[in-house]
Order: structure tokens, then C-alpha cells, then sequence
């Protein structure tokens, strides 16, 4: 038996009948050219005969003690956790996106291995989709990506002989295409042990972080942001267990080029379009704070190799400057705060890092914890940016064109927006409580709408003549997967 480290373990604890606490990811393949009209039927029978499961598809969940512990399933069974379903018609993908919400709702059952995959066909294009749903103990963000991609190969012929995805071992990467790690990170969260060992020498840096950001924080530096910041808004209020989920991909030439204009990153950008879509939601229901919103941002601490089970991750947080009308101005204020932080990251090591994001989290998860001050918070909410693949991906045959992340929501934190960048494509993924946050899919079009500003500002002014100058119509929303369910 493995027993499970604090994390995981606090993912299990957390859950309840409202808040299941597994995350997903739904994937859209194009068949190959000239594939039969059942293509999809004869991939269910392939995978049906891939009837072993390997770490962690075949863990399975005991208790002893009060402690958990992972054993493997000595009675794994496929039929539990491979399903083939068809989309009714007419098959857009709305009725994908609805049906992906009605499975991203419902609690893994503790009784087998914690996951579920299901292969979707019946889309109007032509398209399959893969939903996987795995429980957050298992996996993080970076983990599950790099699972999923061990399973694909860069060409139609090597993909057509890789195992499904439940086959896939940890820690055996022969086929795995090698993926960038958000931070420089070498120790995971064993890291965090090693600040005992280490002793002085190890904590003296941390000591320093600490007593510069308490500096900061008495001379008001905005770029400072620590827990109990958060204005209280919408997405703070109590979730049910009905889920949404609304998903988009925006080019990612389109985003680089708004950043090299306003020399920024990719990052900056996606969370000034966060920032910019989440103020013209929250305007539209007349609910926009005064203050700017909050964003917890997870960190990976993985080893740059490393795709081990098991969460690797530290939080920070940054405002999204929801406060700022002017995109640009608000763009520069996000881009300011985030390398504030990026700063304060390079210095210190995995554990070091662990322990000051805890440390700075600390004043709003106590004032949470004892009820003091009702009108703040720890963040409004969770963006999540995961590195995917940088080249084209296949599997079993079919071209991969869709890689949407599906995380969790909490109580208090009732939208989650987790972004997958590609070589081509940057995919959003947006879950939320179907009756906390009413007509979340609207903020794809506010995403966009934030984008196409930043563009606009990114291209030069023609000189004025008197006349009105006639504006360029704006780019066309783009054509991949689009909808709220």
C-alpha cells in the first residue's frame, strides 16, 4: 500500500455530495482521412481488450486508521470505467458540452479506481470526444497532461500502437513528448520536508521573502497581494451540485502578438483577458466590486521529468485589475503584479516557495476560519495555465483538436478557469455551479471581446482628419469548440 500525501489526502477530506473534487479533460480527435462511418464503434472494441490497468488507473482507495492509502485493484474491471455514448441529435456542441456537465457533476464512486472515461461520438463534424474524469488525489494538472500525452505520438502510424490511456505508466516515459514546467521546480513537495533538513541555510531565504513582502505590505505596494484581499462577489457564494461548463480556443499567434506588443507574456495576457471578461460579467449583473478581483494561481513544484500521481503544487496570488476600465492600463497592471511575483519565485526553492505561499495565504484562510470580516476573501477565483503539447498530436489514428481542462469548484470559489496552451491553440476551460454563476458561457464571448481590445490597442492609430475613421471590423469568433451548456 502507498499512503497518500497531505494533499491528496486534504482533496478527499474536502469533498462532499456538492463538491465532488475530481477534475477532467475533454478531448476532440478528427478521424483520419477515408475512416469508415463506425470508426468510432471499432475503437470502443479495440480499447475494450486493453483490460489492465496501470499506475495509478488501478489504485484503489482503502482506509485504515483514519489515514488513507492506494492499493491496486486485484479485481479491476474495465466495463466500471470505460463507457461508449452517442450525442443526441443534432449533435452540436452544445448537446457535447451539456452532456460533459451532467458526467463532470456526478462523485466518483470509492469503490473502484478513481476515474472514468468516456468515448463520445455523434458530433455533426465528424469528431470524437474523450472525456476523462480522475479524481484531484490522484493527479494535478501537470500530471494529467502528461499522462494523457504518453498515449499519443506526433504521426498517425506510431499512435495506431500506443496503449489507452488507462495502460499508461507513471514514471516511464518512452513515448512521452517532454512538456515545459510553469516554474524552474526540482524537488515536488518532498521539497518541503527538506526545509527541516536543510535548517538555517534553507529557511534564512525564506525569512528574507518574507520580511520584504511584509515591507511591501506597509508601504501599500498594489503589487502585493496576500489572502483575505479578495473583494466578496458572486463566484464567493455557496455551490450546489449541478455543474456547468463552457469551453473555448483562441489562436495562439494571436496572444503573442498582443504580448510582444505590449511586452508582456502569453500569461499576462490570458489573465488580463480573465480579468477584462470577468469585469464585463459581473458589470452585466450589476455585482462588479469596487476593488480588483483576486486570482489564485497555481504554481507547479514538479520535477521538470517528473509525471509521479500525486499533487506538485504551490498557490500565488494576483489581482486581475478588474477595477481598471482601460484594457491596456489593466493588462500593465496584471504584467506588474505577476512579475512581482515571478520575482519572488526565482528566488526561492520548491519547499521554500510551498512555505511562503502558504504564509502569505494564512490572514485570509483565518479570518475565513473564524468568521472575522465576511466582505473579504481568500481569491474570487481559481486561473489555472497547464503547458500542453507543442506539436501535433494523434491517437489511435485521429488528430487531436481539442484539449479543454475541466477542474473543481468549492464553496466560496464557484468558477474555475483553467487554460491549456498548445503550439497552435490556447484552450479555456470555464466549470461552474449552474445556480451560483447564471449564464457563466457568456464570458467565452467576454474572453474574446477582451482580446480583440487588447488587438485593437496593439495596432497603430491612424492620424485623425476631421472625419470619423472607419473602424476594421474585428476578427471572427473563432470556429473550434464553443458553447456553454
Amino acid at each position: 500500500m502507498k499512503k497518500l500525501g497531505m494533499m491528496d489526502d486534504t482533496f478527499l477530506r474536502l469533498e462532499s455530495r456538492r463538491q465532488p473534487l475530481h477534475v477532467g479533460m475533454l478531448m476532440l480527435f478528427e478521424p483520419p482521412a477515408g475512416a469508415p462511418g463506425d470508426f468510432a464503434t471499432r475503437l470502443a472494441e479495440k480499447l475494450r481488450q486493453s483490460t489492465k490497468a496501470a499506475p495509478p488507473f488501478n489504485w484503489r482507495l482503502v482506509r485504515r486508521n483514519g489515514l488513507h492509502y492506494w492499493r491496486e485493484d486485484s479485481d479491476f474491471d474495465l466495463a466500471h470505467h470505460f463507457v461508449h455514448l452517442a450525442l443526441p441529435e443534432p449533435g452540436r456542441v452544445r448537446e457535447l458540452l451539456s452532456m460533459v456537465s451532467r458526467l463532470h457533476g456526478g462523485h466518483l464512486d470509492r469503490a473502484y479506481p478513481l476515474w472514468r472515461i468516456y468515448l463520445i461520438e455523434g458530433l455533426e463534424d465528424g469528431r470524437i470526444a474523450v472525456y476523462l474524469k480522475i479524481h484531484h488525489a490522484v493527479v494535478d494538472g501537470v500530471a494529467g497532461i502528461r499522462l494523457l500525452v504518453k498515449c499519443m505520438a506526433t504521426n498517425v502510424e506510431d499512435s495506431l500502437h500506443l496503449p489507452a490511456f488507462w495502460e499508461v505508466e507513471t514514471m516511464k516515459s518512452d513515448n512521452a513528448q517532454p512538456l515545459p514546467v510553469p516554474t524552474p521546480a526540482v524537488g515536488g513537495i518532498a521539497a518541503l520536508r527538506s526545509l527541516t533538513r536543510e535548517g538555517v541555510k534553507s529557511v534564512m531565504p525564506l525569512l528574507r521573502e518574507l520580511r520584504s513582502s511584509i515591507d511591501d505590505y506597509r508601504a501599500a505596494n498594489p503589487n502585493l497581494v496576500i489572502g483575505g484581499q479578495a473583494p466578496r462577489c458572486l463566484f464567493n457564494e455557496p455551490v450546489t451540485g449541478t455543474r456547468r461548463f463552457a469551453a473555448q480556443s483562441y489562436s495562439t499567434p494571436r496572444i503573442k502578438a498582443v504580448a510582444k506588443a505590449h511586452e508582456a507574456t502569453s500569461n499576462d495576457v490570458i489573465l488580463a483577458m480573465c480579468g477584462g471578461a470577468l469585469r464585463r460579467y459581473l458589470a452585466e449583473v450589476d455585482t462588479l466590486p469596487d476593488a480588483p478581483l483576486i486570482a489564485g494561481v497555481p504554481v507547479s513544484v514538479r520535477r521538470r521529468r517528473s509525471d509521479a500521481a500525486g499533487n506538485e503544487i504551490a498557490f500565488t496570488l494576483a489581482h486581475l485589475a478588474t477595477n481598471i476600465e482601460d484594457p491596456v492600463e489593466r493588462l500593465v497592471a496584471i504584467k506588474n503584479c505577476m512579475q512581482y511575483n515571478k520575482e519572488r519565485i526565482k528566488k526561492l526553492s520548491p519547499g521554500q516557495l510551498t512555505a511562503y505561499a502558504a504564509t502569505m495565504m494564512m490572514p485570509g484562510a483565518l479570518s475565513g476560519l473564524l468568521g472575522r470580516n465576511p466582505d473579504k476573501n481568500l481569491a474570487n477565483v481559481i486561473v489555472s495555465h497547464v503547458p500542453g503539447p507543442r506539436q501535433h498530436m494523434f491517437w489511435q489514428g485521429a488528430r487531436l483538436s481539442g484539449l479543454y481542462p475541466l477542474s473543481l469548484i468549492i464553496d466560496g470559489g464557484a468558477l474555475n478557469i483553467t487554460v491549456i496552451s498548445r503550439h497552435d491553440l490556447v484552450d479555456f476551460g470555464l466549470v461552474a455551479c449552474r445556480k451560483t454563476v447564471p449564464h457563466m458561457q457568456r464570458i467565452l464571448q467576454y474572453l474574446e471581446d477582451s482580446l480583440a481590445e487588447l488587438e485593437a490597442s496593439s495596432k497603430p492609430q491612424p492620424r485623425s482628419t476631421g472625419k470619423a475613421a472607419i473602424r476594421k471590423k474585428t476578427k471572427p469568433r473563432p470556429k473550434n469548440a464553443k458553447a456553454g451548456a
